[in-house]
């Protein structure tokens, strides 16, 4: 099983976690959003750690771009964990969403578990992470450091609004992009597929052919009488 730990860390996002039980300071972030491809052995599973805060809202979604193997089946066992191990969100499609609020500052566990495909791999665009809504680090400042204007405070009210915004479209440029790669893999699977039965439809064509012309030939050869 292979074991990548994602930390969060946007600049943005409101300061509720534990210190760490070796220092004083602060647990480390790291970024707040991830998308990638992963292959995913036979009968095995891949599992992925993101940090997150508490108050955050959680989203995970993936698709199977590409599967191999005898049945060729796309179906897939994706699963969320809490801090605590507690499985909070599942999804068994060949693709899927599993959004949820976080409860608690921890590290998140996400699963993926090939166990419908035991002869080949299945390769799987994954689009994951945690965004706040309202929070900002200045608000944890004292009150005569975040003393703004009305005009000041509508263009930051406006910033956060249009930095939500352009979060969900990239968001839905994601799905757009596993939709994409998929399409891409299938239409290429197709292809070869087409491709071969053509060449073999073609060969049996030509090899009846052959094989009628020769029985027909030897129907119609009449042997020399002697003398």
């Amino acid at each position: 099983m292979a074991l990548l730990l994602l930390l969060l860390g946007p600049a943005g996002c409101p300061r509720t976690e534990p210190l760490s039980s070796s220092s004083d300071e602060p647990l480390f972030r790291g970024a707040d959003r991830y998308d990638f491809a992963v292959i995913v052995p036979a009968g095995s599973s891949e599992c992925f750690w993101q940090f997150a805060h508490q108050s955050g809202n959680f989203f995970f979604s993936y698709e199977v771009q590409r599967a191999t193997g005898f049945a060729n089946s796309r179906i897939i066992l994706a699963t969320a964990s809490d801090p605590n191990g507690f499985q909070i969100g599942a999804s068994q499609d060949a693709r899927g969403q599993i959004n949820f609020p976080t409860r608690e500052t921890g590290f998140y566990q996400l699963c993926l578990n090939n166990q419908h495909n035991h002869f080949g791999f299945m390769q799987v665009y994954l689009n994951f992470g945690v965004y706040y809504d309202g929070f900002n680090a200045e608000r944890e400042q004292p009150e005569e450091r975040r003393q703004l204007n009305d005009t000041l405070e509508a263009i930051e009210v406006s910033i956060r609004k249009l930095q939500l915004h352009i979060f969900h479209m990239w968001r839905f440029y994601n799905f757009a992009r596993m939709r994409k790669g998929a399409d891409s893999f299938l239409l290429e699977s197709n292809y070869h597929y087409v491709n071969c039965w053509s060449m073999a439809q073609s060969c049996v064509i030509v090899l009846s052919g052959v094989l009628q012309l020769y029985f027909l030939k030897r129907l119609f050869n009449v042997p020399a009488s002697p003398g």
